[in-house]
């Protein structure tokens, strides 16, 4: 871990509309973690996607849960992580983030490791900022993602927490990040760390292949509806908010197809929806149900759009229901 990051304790405060000063706030009291408890709490199976946890699920190091072709699946690490070509390639006047963090979001190259397949990762963006796992952000303890005062369970909370999953960066640069940061009226990084430089952010696994060991480049998919977050545990959805559509679940984002349908699905509902959300405000308010960066066509949502390189085994057994 990163020694420039301190293990200090943070207010419980709760995130509302003065996010700008509860980042102002929380930046000294940023706390990561160096190791990665036994266990955690996460769901029972059940058919939410935003569910307050009640259960406790045994965590492997490295395994971890995805989705394919609408169920739930097991991902084993046999390899770390790479972060290939180098932060600096493209983003060459960073030098302070490279310090950090070699892995970025906002360009990608899924060329850089023969015979790499796409991971969609899932963002629950509508969220907010507690995606970073950061509790006086809205966090929840765990370092999960919070939506109206309720966890969203995912496959793993953000990096540097006792949720987060193994062979992730703790860190990663994005401009996007930066962009946030300057939405907020912030002229300096958060909590110390550079501008531009965050924790991964919880997320959800999504593949379309391969029940094999190869390398998988990363597609980061920032989603703005909760009807569509799958259950981590289930696979599945359930409406949880209002919305426009005469399906809010049909594009649930357990298939490739399903997220195809969502890149260019609009929902008037997701303005009320995201309207405190600085995520969605700094993206001037799309209203699609999800936004990938670099993609606004199914041909091109699998571009990478990171040079994030993970490499893992997939097998089709439910990750929850063997290792809870």
């Amino acid at each position: 871990m990163n020694q420039g990051l301190r293990r200090t304790a943070v207010s419980n405060v709760l995130f509302a509309s003065v996010v700008v000063i509860l980042l102002i706030v929380a930046g000294s009291g940023y706390a990561l973690y160096a190791t990665k408890p036994s266990s955690i709490s996460t769901t029972t199976a059940s058919s939410t996607s935003t569910v307050v946890t009640t259960s406790t699920a045994t965590i492997r190091l490295f395994m971890s849960g995805g989705l394919y072709n609408g169920s739930v699946v097991t991902f084993i690490y046999p390899y770390s992580y790479k972060c290939v070509p180098s932060l600096l390639s493209f983003f060459s006047n960073e030098t302070v983030a490279a310090a950090k963090t070699d892995c970025e979001v906002g360009a990608g190259n899924s060329t850089a490791e023969a015979g790499a397949a796409a991971l969609w990762v899932i963002v629950p963006a509508y969220a907010g900022l507690s995606v970073f796992g950061v509790g006086a952000l809205g966090a929840s303890p765990e370092g999960y993602a919070t939506y109206s005062n309720q966890t969203i369970v995912t496959d793993c909370g953000a990096s540097g927490t006792q949720s987060g999953c193994p062979d992730h960066p703790l860190l990663l640069y994005s401009p996007f990040f930066t962009a946030v940061e300057q939405h907020l009226g912030m002229s300096n990084g958060y909590g110390g760390l550079p501008e531009g430089v965050l924790p991964t952010p919880a997320h959800d696994h999504l593949i379309d292949c391969c029940f094999q060991t190869i390398p998988w480049y990363t597609i980061v998919v920032l989603n703005f509806d909760p009807n569509i977050m799958p259950n981590a545990v289930t696979g599945q959805c359930t409406q949880v908010v209002p919305s426009d559509l005469p399906d809010p679940t049909a594009n649930c984002l357990n298939t490739y197809s399903a997220l195809v349908n969502a890149l260019t699905m609009k929902n008037a509902a997701i303005a009320t929806i995201n309207a405190n959300n600085p995520i969605w405000q700094t993206l001037a308010g799309p209203t699609t149900q999800v936004v990938v960066p670099g993609a606004a066509t199914a041909v091109q949502l699998s571009n990478a759009n990171t040079n994030l390189f993970e490499h893992f085994t997939v097998n089709a057994t439910n990750y929850y229901l063997l290792y809870r």
